[in-house]
């Protein structure tokens, strides 16, 4: 792996921005019109969200991280995308490095929507 520089620093305010949250993934579906998005059902407690994730090649069999919990960025706006509309972005581990990306996932089983923080 070659690695890659630390990014600029940002403030302590800035970081606090963004809203991560734990996450269930309830169901993985297939985006008619992409060969990279996979629209996942999301379950974060208090309400359910559309995320669309690029892990279609990624993965040999994109469903299997149905049941699991994962990392979500929750205050992005919403994006269109492939005809479908992506409410957040999942936190995955290592497609920026070109290696095969994994979930952020906590440690333990945590209440759907806990945030990161």
């Amino acid at each position: 792996m070659e690695y890659a520089p630390i990014k600029d620093e940002i403030t302590f305010d800035d970081f606090a921005k963004i809203d991560v949250r734990v996450g269930l993934i309830v169901e993985v579906l297939e985006v008619a019109k992409s060969d990279k998005l996979m629209k996942l059902r999301v379950d974060f407690g208090d309400h359910q969200r559309s995320i669309l994730a690029g892990i279609k090649q990624e993965r040999e069999n994109p469903q299997e991280i149905e049941g699991k919990q994962a990392l979500f960025v929750v205050n992005l706006p919403e994006r269109k995308m492939a005809g479908e509309v992506s409410q957040g972005m999942l936190f995955d581990i290592g497609y920026e490095d070109k290696l095969k990306p994994c979930l952020a996932c906590p440690e333990t089983h945590m209440p759907n929507g806990a945030r990161v923080g």
